[in-house]
């Protein structure tokens, strides 16, 4: 073999492992206009939002978010034709002081910043990055997936949108509360202590308090990134309390919701002794899920 057709050689293998190198997790297929609007919508985006973009394809989904609704914006992509692509429609919309693009490995990157996170993936995908979203991102972060959920975490929120019957899926990432919890609940006779024990599943929160010698179930518990809602018997009474709090790392404050015509109304505040392990305890069989998806995974690809 000659020099030159072994070097024609060389450069076809090397041509071809490059290809593999920048191989995608995920096909591009643009997401469609309306359901761009769609998601940052549910997202409720607005100025001071940081949007990243997994998987950005065009860029269209962070430059709509930066030019209509105000916010800045970060794309990630495997692939440098996007990437260049995406900058040159980011000039186009004149929002390059607003946006940026990086080409870069979505397993890899640093979004821990981000107020909202888009997605248009595979559901093996979105698996594998469930639980850094779950442990990396802050409390309250909104998350929006087209056409693809996120196994057993189930939205918030679920639309359909046409044309096309498309689903988007949003969901606010949860604040850690599984455990066990000193609580003090302040009203006019005096402080009284208690102990919650809380179970948690993603948003989904049950469990009891122990007041005194009583022991109940809390009711209507619910957890929206990091505020928490949830119904207890008032000391020495059979009505309930509707309590809402905010939880900040191993600390709980809040109030009892007032009833009609009250003025003062019961505080409550806490402080987390014992934590489940909770990102397992909370029901985030990871494995399971990519498993099952692995088995089964559809065609349809990403944005």
């Amino acid at each position: 073999m000659s020099r030159l057709n072994s070097f024609c050689l060389a450069a076809l293998v090397v041509a071809i492992f490059a290809s593999f190198a920048i191989a995608k997790d995920v096909p591009y297929v643009p997401t469609p206009t309306e359901v761009v609007e769609e998601m940052l919508e549910v997202a409720n985006v607005k100025e001071g939002d940081v949007v990243y973009d997994l998987g950005c394809g065009d860029g269209r989904i962070v430059i709509t978010a930066a030019k209509k609704h105000g916010a800045t914006g970060v794309g990630v992509d495997i692939d440098p034709e996007r990437i260049a692509e995406s900058k040159e429609n980011a000039r186009a919309a004149g929002v390059t002081d607003k946006v940026k693009f990086v080409e870069g490995d979505l397993f890899e990157m640093d979004f821990s910043k981000a107020t909202v996170l888009t997605l248009y993936l595979l559901p093996s995908v979105n698996l594998r990055l469930r639980d850094t979203i779950l442990e990396d991102l802050k409390p309250g972060t909104r998350v929006v997936s087209h056409a693809f959920d996120m196994g057993d975490w189930e939205p918030d929120v679920t639309r359909t949108v046409e044309p096309g019957s498309r689903m988007v899926y949003y969901w606010v990432v949860p604040a850690q509360v599984a455990g066990t919890w000193d609580v003090t609940i302040k009203t006019e006779q005096g402080e009284q202590q208690a102990k919650l024990e809380l179970q948690q599943e993603y948003q989904n929160v049950t469990g009891k308090a122990r007041i005194g010698d009583r022991e109940v179930e809390l009711r209507d518990a619910k957890l929206e990134g990091s505020n928490l809602t949830f119904a207890l018997p008032a000391a020495g009474e059979g009505q309930a309390y509707k309590y809402a709090v905010r939880i900040d790392g191993e600390n709980m404050v809040g109030s009892a919701v007032a009833r009609e015509g009250e003025q003062r109304v019961p505080q409550i505040t806490g402080t987390l002794q014992e934590s489940e392990q909770a990102r397992t305890a909370a029901g985030r069989n990871g494995q399971r899920d990519r498993d099952k998806q692995e088995q089964r995974e559809p065609q349809e690809v990403a944005d």
